[in-house]
């Protein structure tokens, strides 16, 4: 990452940025769980995150879920989850280990034709392991509370401080948008009965009002 003063983003956005950063991460102790659902997106940081766990213990089987958006079907031409497939395969992952979901076009629906193709191959659910972008742990969390509420969610991402993070996409204005975007969705998402509420600290509330008048909002829904 550049130093400050190279950074197309003031010090303070950076600082609101990074409030948000954190706020959607959910700090949970990972634990062996029944099976992960690695969560399709333009970052193959998740792919590379679930071989890691699975090489850990985590899990005995991950779903890929994903298919085709107009923010990933450059990237990934034949669906975010097989793209996935094909890069834990790569990096020694067994066939066996991997169930690929390419319908998925949302988060609601990653989760629900996920948990249909994992009761179809016999996988007993009492524990998920989801496995996302760093700054959706907190959405892909909601959501999954909200459809498979029975189920132990655990989440995990890659680890990674929000400057690398930006450094490993290129572009901070980017990242930044994509932070408040986020946050919108965690904030009007249970109204549309899309996931539970979640409870957003004042400084983080306050940080993301700050950002969205300063323009970070190319990756907002209507509401």
């Amino acid at each position: 990452m550049p130093e400050h003063q190279q950074r197309q983003i003031t010090d303070e956005q950076f600082h609101d940025a990074t409030l948000i950063w954190n706020y959607h991460q959910m700090g949970h102790e990972l634990r062996p769980c029944s099976a992960a659902i690695g969560l399709g997106s333009h970052d193959l940081g998740v792919a590379t995150t679930a071989v890691d766990l699975y090489r850990a213990g985590l899990f005995p089987v991950v779903v890929f879920s994903g298919g085709n958006s107009p923010t990933t079907r450059a990237r990934f031409p034949r669906g975010e989850a097989v793209h996935y497939r094909e890069h834990a395969l790569s990096l020694g992952v067994p066939d066996e280990a991997i169930i690929v979901e390419s319908k998925a076009a949302n988060t609601g629906q990653n989760i629900t034709f996920s948990r249909e193709l994992l009761a179809e191959a016999g996988v007993e659910m009492q524990s998920l392991l989801l496995i996302s972008k760093p700054y959706m742990e907190r959405r892909s969390y909601a959501t999954c509370r909200k459809l498979w509420p029975e189920a132990e969610v655990v989440c995990a991402s890659e680890p990674l401080e929000l400057d690398d993070y930006i450094k490993s996409i290129g572009d901070e204005k980017l990242v930044v948008d994509m932070l408040v975007g986020d946050l919108q969705r965690v904030i009007e998402y249970p109204k549309l009965g899309f996931a539970v509420e979640q409870d957003v600290p004042g400084d983080v509330y306050d940080a993301y009002e700050r950002l969205l008048g300063a323009g970070f909002d190319s990756r907002l829904i209507s509401t």
